[in-house]
Protein backbone atom coordinates (compact mmCIF):
# COMPACT_ATOMS: atom_id res chain seq x y z
CA UNK A 1 0.00 0.00 0.00
CA UNK A 2 1.50 3.54 -0.67
CA UNK A 3 -0.13 6.99 0.13
CA UNK A 4 1.16 10.33 -0.87
CA UNK A 5 -0.20 12.55 1.74
CA UNK A 6 -0.39 16.86 0.95
CA UNK A 7 -1.29 18.89 3.26
CA UNK A 8 -3.74 21.01 2.51
CA UNK A 9 -5.16 24.00 3.62
CA UNK A 10 -8.11 23.51 1.54
CA UNK A 11 -9.14 20.59 -1.38
CA UNK A 12 -11.77 19.06 -3.23
CA UNK A 13 -12.43 16.56 -5.84
CA UNK A 14 -14.74 16.52 -8.98
CA UNK A 15 -16.02 14.05 -11.45
CA UNK A 16 -17.80 14.91 -14.45
CA UNK A 17 -17.82 18.58 -12.53
CA UNK A 18 -19.75 17.64 -9.57
CA UNK A 19 -17.76 18.43 -6.31
CA UNK A 20 -17.86 14.43 -4.37
CA UNK A 21 -15.54 15.32 -1.61
CA UNK A 22 -13.80 18.59 -0.27
CA UNK A 23 -12.26 19.48 2.98
CA UNK A 24 -10.92 22.83 4.55
CA UNK A 25 -8.01 21.99 6.66
CA UNK A 26 -6.44 18.84 6.68
CA UNK A 27 -4.67 16.04 3.98
CA UNK A 28 -5.04 15.02 1.01
CA UNK A 29 -4.55 11.47 0.44
CA UNK A 30 -3.65 9.90 -2.87
CA UNK A 31 -4.14 6.06 -2.03
CA UNK A 32 -3.09 2.80 -4.04
CA UNK A 33 -2.51 -0.74 -3.42
CA UNK A 34 -0.40 -3.92 -4.80
CA UNK A 35 -0.75 -7.68 -4.57
CA UNK A 36 -1.20 -9.18 -1.00
CA UNK A 37 -1.80 -5.78 0.63
CA UNK A 38 -4.82 -6.44 3.13
CA UNK A 39 -6.70 -5.31 6.73
CA UNK A 40 -3.16 -5.16 8.19
CA UNK A 41 -1.36 -2.33 6.05
CA UNK A 42 -4.91 -0.98 6.03
CA UNK A 43 -4.83 -0.63 9.99
CA UNK A 44 -1.10 0.40 9.87
CA UNK A 45 -0.95 3.03 7.14
CA UNK A 46 -4.13 4.53 8.56
CA UNK A 47 -3.02 4.87 12.02
CA UNK A 48 0.44 5.80 10.74
CA UNK A 49 -1.73 8.79 9.05
CA UNK A 50 -4.14 9.81 11.93
CA UNK A 51 -1.17 10.74 14.51
CA UNK A 52 2.02 11.69 12.24
CA UNK A 53 2.90 15.40 13.43
CA UNK A 54 3.04 17.45 10.26
CA UNK A 55 1.10 20.25 11.50
CA UNK A 56 2.49 23.18 13.25
CA UNK A 57 2.76 24.01 16.94
CA UNK A 58 2.08 27.78 18.41
CA UNK A 59 5.97 28.17 17.45
CA UNK A 60 5.99 26.82 14.08
CA UNK A 61 7.64 23.13 14.74
CA UNK A 62 5.59 19.79 12.95
CA UNK A 63 4.38 18.73 16.00
CA UNK A 64 0.76 18.61 15.88
CA UNK A 65 -1.05 15.23 14.23
CA UNK A 66 -4.13 15.54 12.15
CA UNK A 67 -6.66 14.41 15.53
CA UNK A 68 -4.66 17.25 17.68
CA UNK A 69 -5.68 19.91 14.90
CA UNK A 70 -9.29 18.46 13.90
CA UNK A 71 -8.32 18.25 10.04
CA UNK A 72 -10.05 16.40 7.82
CA UNK A 73 -8.84 13.94 4.83
CA UNK A 74 -9.83 14.14 1.07
CA UNK A 75 -8.69 10.38 -0.05
CA UNK A 76 -8.54 9.52 -3.60
CA UNK A 77 -7.55 6.68 -5.30
CA UNK A 78 -4.87 6.41 -7.73
CA UNK A 79 -3.92 3.19 -8.92
CA UNK A 80 -0.70 5.10 -11.24
CA UNK A 81 0.69 5.03 -7.41
CA UNK A 82 2.28 1.67 -8.96
CA UNK A 83 3.47 2.69 -12.40
CA UNK A 84 6.52 1.66 -12.63
CA UNK A 85 8.86 3.93 -15.36
CA UNK A 86 11.78 2.06 -15.50
CA UNK A 87 12.16 0.44 -18.70
CA UNK A 88 10.76 2.50 -21.71
CA UNK A 89 8.00 5.62 -22.20
CA UNK A 90 5.08 4.52 -21.14
CA UNK A 91 3.89 3.35 -17.58
CA UNK A 92 3.56 -0.78 -16.33
CA UNK A 93 0.78 -0.72 -14.34
CA UNK A 94 0.93 -4.59 -13.66
CA UNK A 95 2.10 -4.11 -9.61
CA UNK A 96 -0.82 -2.32 -8.93
CA UNK A 97 -3.81 -4.51 -7.69
CA UNK A 98 -6.96 -5.01 -9.80
CA UNK A 99 -9.71 -2.65 -9.60
CA UNK A 100 -12.03 -5.46 -8.01
CA UNK A 101 -9.59 -6.31 -5.09
CA UNK A 102 -8.59 -2.70 -4.87
CA UNK A 103 -11.78 -1.19 -4.81
CA UNK A 104 -12.81 -3.26 -1.73
CA UNK A 105 -9.18 -1.94 -0.45
CA UNK A 106 -9.70 1.70 -0.80
CA UNK A 107 -13.30 1.30 1.01
CA UNK A 108 -11.99 -0.65 3.69
CA UNK A 109 -9.20 2.25 4.53
CA UNK A 110 -11.92 4.78 4.30
CA UNK A 111 -13.81 3.11 6.82
CA UNK A 112 -10.57 2.72 8.87
CA UNK A 113 -9.94 6.51 8.96
CA UNK A 114 -13.30 7.28 9.29
CA UNK A 115 -12.86 5.15 13.25
CA UNK A 116 -10.36 7.02 14.02
CA UNK A 117 -13.17 9.68 14.77
CA UNK A 118 -11.69 11.73 11.06
CA UNK A 119 -13.86 13.05 8.87
CA UNK A 120 -12.90 11.89 5.17
CA UNK A 121 -14.41 12.90 2.32
CA UNK A 122 -13.41 10.85 -1.28
CA UNK A 123 -13.31 10.83 -5.22
CA UNK A 124 -15.28 7.99 -6.67
CA UNK A 125 -13.45 4.85 -7.46
CA UNK A 126 -12.24 4.01 -10.67
CA UNK A 127 -13.65 7.90 -12.38
CA UNK A 128 -11.81 10.31 -13.94
CA UNK A 129 -11.09 12.88 -11.31
CA UNK A 130 -9.90 16.49 -11.25
CA UNK A 131 -8.13 17.03 -7.56
CA UNK A 132 -7.67 20.89 -6.52
CA UNK A 133 -5.62 21.73 -3.24
CA UNK A 134 -3.89 24.37 -2.26
CA UNK A 135 -0.59 22.53 -0.38
CA UNK A 136 0.18 24.01 2.65
CA UNK A 137 3.97 24.64 3.37
CA UNK A 138 4.31 22.89 1.04
CA UNK A 139 3.96 19.72 3.02
CA UNK A 140 4.27 16.35 0.81
CA UNK A 141 5.10 13.00 2.22
CA UNK A 142 5.28 9.23 1.11
CA UNK A 143 3.94 6.00 3.30
CA UNK A 144 4.03 2.75 2.68
CA UNK A 145 3.39 -0.57 4.43
CA UNK A 146 6.51 -2.46 3.43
Amino acid sequence: MRVVIQRAKAARVTVEGETTGAIDHGLVCLVGFTEGDGPEEIRYIADKLVHLRIFEDENGKMNRSLLDVGGAILSVSQFTLYGDCRKGRRPNFMAAAPPEVAEELYHRFNQQLLSHGVPVETGVFGAMMQVELTNDGPVTLILESR
